[in-house]
C-alpha cells in the first residue's frame, strides 16, 4: 500500500500573532537575508496576500514576486510589508561584540 505524502505548508500553521512573531524571530535569528525575506512571505501569506499588499502598498503580484524564492525585497519593501504584518524590527548590541567590546576597554590604558 503505497502512502499518500502531502506538501507541509507552515503558513496554515501559523494561526495566531504570537506563532507568527516566534517564526520571524527565528529567522532573524538566523541571519539569513534568504530565510527572513521567505518567512515574510510566509506570514504574509498566512495573514492574506490582498490585504498586506493594500496595507503595504503594493500590487499582489509585487508583493508575491517579492518575497518568492527568486525574489529579493528591497528594504523599502521589507519594511513596508512588516508594517502591513505588524512586525517591528529592533536593534540590540550582539552578544559576542558586546564581549569583545569590554575586553578590549579592559586592556586600554586610563
Amino acid at each position: 500500500m503505497a502512502e499518500k505524502l502531502t506538501t507541509f505548508d507552515i503558513a496554515e500553521e501559523l494561526k495566531t500573532d504570537e506563532a507568527m512573531a516566534f517564526y520571524m524571530q527565528d529567522a532573524f535569528s538566523t541571519g539569513d537575508p534568504g530565510y527572513i525575506a521567505h518567512a515574510l512571505g510566509v506570514i504574509a501569506r498566512a495573514k492574506g496576500m490582498t490585504q498586506i499588499a493594500k496595507d503595504a502598498g503594493l500590487s499582489r503580484e509585487q508583493l508575491y514576486r517579492s518575497f518568492s524564492a527568486e525574489g529579493n525585497p528591497t528594504l523599502k519593501t521589507t519594511l513596508a510589508v512588516m508594517k502591513a504584518l505588524g512586525i517591528e524590527m529592533t536593534a540590540k548590541v550582539h552578544a559576542a561584540k558586546n564581549g569583545a567590546d569590554e575586553g578590549s576597554r579592559q586592556s586600554m590604558p586610563a
